[in-house]
């Protein structure tokens, strides 16, 4: 039951980890067709928000304050990621639309620039974020010590999903955002301003990525390639659950959490994410548009 219950906690502790890191991919990359390489700094972005956010509670608050400097943190680091998504996305994102191959090419070499800018600002060694007291500690359950750092990931994961969920489909905008995905041109024709979907959207998407990075400033040190630890896994949930569908999103983290968690009981950390690998491609062979697909015109036709 111990065994059990470890691998199921660090399944779960990673598959929300990558989801957070995947929702706003997912959501992008279903709308725009756009392969954006420089998602990982996004993830980035938001640890080093973090990171300045808590040095400014450290140099300019008393120190009872300290620990109110994280939820500070989580919404800068949403901030900070939307605003340069947005920026992104009217300068280069917005000309490449549906051109995949070109997509990858140029948000590499924004990817690269990102990490080049954050070691010319921050320097190459990575920096350390502190935790708030109240996430320090853990507690057990059947002898498994679950930590309150972990915990508090997975309560932040299922809070943006409730978010981005309401938005989605609550709200007119997320009407508009799933009309543009199914048929963009049919979207068009009904008035619905295409082009600043698009923009909202990414930045959201690029929002929850800074989250992400303020989420994992929980578990280690902030570097300039933080998010380049996480890209491939983020993008294989997106093709594994089917883009543009947070039901998939979910499912393809939840598989490659458990997966993970399951090998690496066995073996190593490396053995394990080269066998998934080779499971989820096996897999995308059998069905290339994932475990779920929105059906559009464009598709069918």
């Amino acid at each position: 039951m111990q065994t059990v219950l470890t691998i199921l906690f660090n399944g779960i502790s990673l598959s929300s980890i990558l989801l957070l890191a995947a929702i706003g991919l997912s959501v992008t990359f279903g709308l725009m067709r756009v392969i954006n390489m420089a998602h990982g700094e996004f993830i980035m972005i938001g640890s080093y928000t973090t990171f300045l956010v808590q040095n400014f509670f450290i140099a300019f608050l008393p120190k009872s304050a300290f620990d109110f400097y994280y939820p500070v943190a989580i919404v800068f680091s949403f901030l900070a990621a939307a605003l340069f998504g947005c920026v992104l996305e009217r300068l280069v994102i917005k000309r490449l639309y549906g051109r995949e191959t070109d997509s990858l090419l140029a948000t590499w070499g924004i990817s690269l620039f990102l990490q080049q800018l954050a070691r010319s600002i921050f320097g190459a060694p990575n920096v350390n974020v502190s935790s708030p007291s109240v996430l320090n500690g853990n507690f057990e359950i059947a002898g498994v010590a679950m930590t309150y750092k972990r915990l508090f990931i997975i309560l932040l994961v299922i809070l943006c999903l409730v978010f981005m969920y309401l938005l989605m489909y609550k709200t007119s905008y997320g009407k508009k955002v799933r009309a543009t995905m199914q048929n963009r041109a049919m979207a068009q024709c009904l008035g619905i301003k295409t082009n600043r979907i698009d923009t909202f959207t990414f930045a959201i998407g690029s929002g929850l990525a800074g989250v992400a990075g303020c989420a994992l400033c929980l578990l280690g040190s902030v570097g300039p390639s933080l998010g380049q630890n996480y890209i491939i896994d983020t993008f294989m949930v997106v093709v594994l659950g089917g883009v543009g569908r947070l039901s998939g999103a979910i499912a393809g983290a939840l598989l490659i959490g458990m997966s993970n968690a399951i090998i690496q009981f066995g073996t190593s950390a490396n053995i394990a994410k080269a066998i998934v690998l080779i499971l989820v491609i096996l897999f995308l062979q059998k069905k290339p548009q994932g475990l779920f697909t929105i059906h559009s015109r464009a598709l069918d036709e």
